[in-house]
């Protein structure tokens, strides 16, 4: 394997399985932040929470979730990440994290709410989630107490996942028969964020974001070359020689489209690999966009033309510790193999998934 690490989460939302933080399906949701008066009167951050004892549980074996939080405000959960700068306000409004019986950690997804009302300002709260999903319903009585409602069982998991795992990992994945209709008590705005960075500690290692590190008008390289003794001992890994690299041409593309202000969208990278069956080097074109804390790649026909549409072909890249760059190619969008051909087709089988690419010359990189 080129490097091996714990599932890299492709695709997040709910931690990562709905979809990307911060990515809205329309940013004008955030306009209507902090309106909700009977959550927040005053406008300031709101958080709701309830932890379940012992007896409660034991008297409701089908409720699963131990701890639960709703925060109402400003996002608790991003960090400096790769989103560009100027998507910054467009964060949602509505966060819910929960800790099931036996977890070492929260789950959380995030939405938007607002009244169920021609005018926006009367009837019940509704909060959504993007793909036209359900967050919650809210109620929040006369002590100031939160009644959340209609919470999904698959919160946490893509749409269609029932069918994907199957009933019998979909029911051990999903909440509980008795997981809704919670009651949550007012509670200070620092315990929930205090609840929010449980969910994914900070890694000190892992430096700024590189929209950061890597500027729009600035060339870089990364990359790794195997060596016989790790290719002996990952026989299914194909990858010998693998670079990562912005140059000329992607300079001057970006600085003719792009838009410093939404850096990294628009951001090409070349990615050259040579294999063990090839030793010329193959070259294809990836356009970026920043995504929660990982660059979200398309596979580009700038290079040549393809016989198959290959913009579905997606890589990912993250910060690794100490500098480094991780990739990610979950379904076959290296150049390995030909991206048109049925070997290209579905998920990665090789060991040629995740890669751990040092920085390197500017001269180690070629077109």
């Amino acid at each position: 394997m080129a490097f091996g690490v714990g599932e890299w989460k492709t695709v997040a939302g709910a931690g990562y399985g709905v979809a990307l933080l911060g990515v809205l399906a329309g940013s004008a949701f955030a306009d209507d932040a902090l309106k909700l008066t009977e959550l927040s009167p005053n406008g300031a951050d709101a958080c709701f929470g309830r932890v379940y004892d012992a007896a409660h549980l034991k008297a409701h074996p089908k409720q699963k979730v131990a701890r639960i939080f709703f925060y109402y405000g400003h996002d608790p959960v991003s960090r400096p990440n790769e989103e560009p700068t100027a998507n910054s306000d467009t964060s949602y409004n509505a966060f819910i994290a929960t800790t099931v019986r036996g977890a070492k950690a929260p789950e959380w997804a995030g939405g938007w709410c607002n009244h169920e009302s021609e005018d926006g300002r009367t009837g019940p709260i509704h909060c959504g989630m993007e793909c036209d999903r359900t967050l919650a319903s809210l109620k929040v009585d006369d002590k100031g107490r939160l009644f959340l409602s209609d919470l999904q069982p698959d919160i946490y998991l893509d749409a269609g996942s029932e069918e994907e795992l199957g009933a019998a990992e979909y029911s051990r994945q999903a909440l509980g028969k008795d997981d809704d209709n919670f009651r949550l008590d007012p509670i200070p705005a620092a315990t929930c964020k205090a609840e929010f960075a449980r969910i994914d500690p900070v890694d000190p290692a892992l430096g700024s974001p590189l929209r950061e590190r890597l500027k729009p008008d600035q060339a870089f390289c990364y990359g790794r070359d195997y060596d016989a003794a790790h290719l002996g001992s990952h026989p299914d890994q194909l990858t010998q020689s693998i670079r990562v690299f912005r140059g000329s041409v992607e300079l001057a593309s970006f600085a003719s489209g792009g838009d410093a202000a939404n850096w990294p969208d628009g951001a090409d990278i070349a990615v050259t690999v040579t294999t063990r069956q090839k030793s010329a080097e193959v070259t294809q074109t990836y356009s970026c966009q920043g995504e929660a804390d990982q660059w979200r790649c398309a596979a580009s026909a700038k290079m040549s033309d393809f016989s198959c549409d290959i913009a579905q072909k997606e890589i990912f890249l993250k910060r690794g510790v100490n500098g480094t760059m991780m990739l990610a190619n979950p379904n076959s969008a290296l150049a390995i193999v030909d991206l048109c051909s049925k070997a290209a087709d579905g998920k990665t089988k090789s060991d040629d998934k995740v890669y751990r690419l040092q920085p390197m010359p500017q001269s180690a990189c070629s077109p």
